[in-house]
């Protein structure tokens, strides 16, 4: 089955996005990489190095693979912080793929500033990159994003690191009905099966970071999400059995001999 993810101009096979944050170290990190079959991961390039080449750096752990970084702007409060963020990101590495994410509450929710999220997705947009816009469930937000030239939206399921799973189905599925630029899933996947529900919902994809690397078994649990996008994906495109409130046979009833 010839199905590709794409977003801007590039087609990827894996539609699992995973983050590099709350690892043990970044051995972990490429391990658990490479076994979720991801072909791009996040980066919180004011968190994690790799701009410094004197330090150890995250980039050197991922030379000899084909996975490619996403850099993102956590961090950032405002649209000018994460502006400022990128230009020296792309002036550095030559990086134009980038993960807006601007937070509104730093403190308790992590919610993202919707409106300071829009002005930063227009202007990068504009300076040609291609921006992945992080953004609260709300299905007006997301056609705002895509209309400011975001080239995919990323709602969030829950909050940031909460593991609550999707917390509103409804909204993800009015999003997805509203944009024509993928829709992937961030924030608050807890497990696998979070997962596989964002992709029956119909979502494009789904990022993680927190439900890997906090697990108990990191390398195994990158191993379910990847398997758990991959039987969500095919279970949407199957088409899902319609509802119905009372029980229905499995087998045909018409036609059945009598008992004497």
């Amino acid at each position: 089955m010839n199905d590709v993810l794409t977003i801007g101009n590039k087609e990827f096979h894996s539609r699992l996005i995973v983050g590099s944050g709350k690892y043990k170290d970044f051995q972990t990190t490429r391990e658990a990489t490479l076994a979720s079959g991801a072909e791009m991961i996040t980066v919180a390039v004011r968190r994690v190095n790799i701009l410094n080449k004197d330090e150890e750096n995250l980039l050197d752990y991922f030379k000899d693979t084909n996975i490619s970084f996403l850099p993102n702007s956590a961090g950032c409060v405002n649209a000018k912080e994460a502006i400022t963020l990128f230009r020296l990101v792309r002036e550095a590495c030559g990086i134009e793929f980038i993960k807006l994410e601007i937070i509104g509450d730093t403190q308790k929710t992590l919610y993202p500033d919707v409106i300071e999220t829009l002005k930063a997705c227009e202007i990068l947009a504009k300076e040609g990159f291609v921006v992945l816009a992080y953004t609260n469930d709300d299905p007006i937000v997301a056609k705002q994003l895509e209309s400011a030239g975001a080239s995919a939206v990323m709602p969030l399921a829950a909050p940031i690191g909460s593991g609550l799973g999707i917390q509103n189905r409804y909204n993800i599925m009015f999003i997805k009905d509203t944009l024509k630029v993928p829709v992937i899933v961030d924030a608050g996947i807890g497990c696998a099966s979070d997962a596989s529900v964002a992709m029956e919902l119909g979502a494009d994809g789904v990022l993680t970071n927190t439900a890997i690397a906090t697990a108990k078994n990191p390398i195994l649990m990158a191993e379910a999400m990847r398997d758990a996008i991959k039987a969500g994906r095919k279970s949407f495109l199957a088409g899902r059995m319609e509802k119905k409130p009372y029980a229905s046979a499995s087998s045909p009833t018409s036609g059945m001999p009598k008992l004497l």
